[in-house]
């Protein structure tokens, strides 16, 4: 899974926010987007851990530890990083039926349960899945297609 010395590599980055007083004119989402190089480089700290306990929705002492959804992070991360996103697209909705709203109000436990969070900060497993969204989605029109029919299937 991704790049096998990747994690020693790069660094956790995550994207700007933008300026408060620019956010309250509209509503847009308040981080800016990362370039796909940055998010590739993002895949590839997804280490060949083992045993990926960020895909493995439980309860340990009443708190959630990994995806609730039992996403397959590890290989869209892996995906990810050999830019073959419409694959990532394909392997995330085998989980999640609207990755593109759970992917932003998600609390992230997955990035808490990552074990290369062990000792050093966790892939950035949230922006990546967003990203997913926004680059794959949209490009080949499979979101706006969902969102009709959900529509049209809830029209009377």
């Amino acid at each position: 899974m991704g790049k096998p010395t990747g994690f020693t590599e790069y660094l956790r980055e995550l994207p700007a926010d933008r300026a408060p007083a620019e956010r309250i004119s509209d509503w847009d989402e308040f981080h800016y987007h990362m370039e796909s190089a940055k998010l590739r480089q993002q895949g590839a700290r997804c280490m060949d851990c083992g045993i990926p306990f960020c895909h493995t929705g439980t309860l340990l002492s009443g708190m959630a530890s990994g995806c609730p959804i039992n996403n397959l992070i590890p290989e869209w991360n892996d995906l990810v990083y050999r830019g073959l996103w419409r694959e990532a697209l394909d392997r995330l909705h085998k989980t999640n039926n609207f990755p593109e709203f759970t992917g932003r109000v998600c609390p992230a436990p997955c990035e808490g349960s990552c074990v290369l969070g062990i000792n050093a900060p966790p892939v950035t497993i949230k922006n990546i899945e967003c990203s997913i969204i926004d680059k794959a989605g949209k490009k080949d029109g499979s979101i706006q297609n969902r969102q009709k029919s959900a529509l049209a299937r809830r029209s009377p």
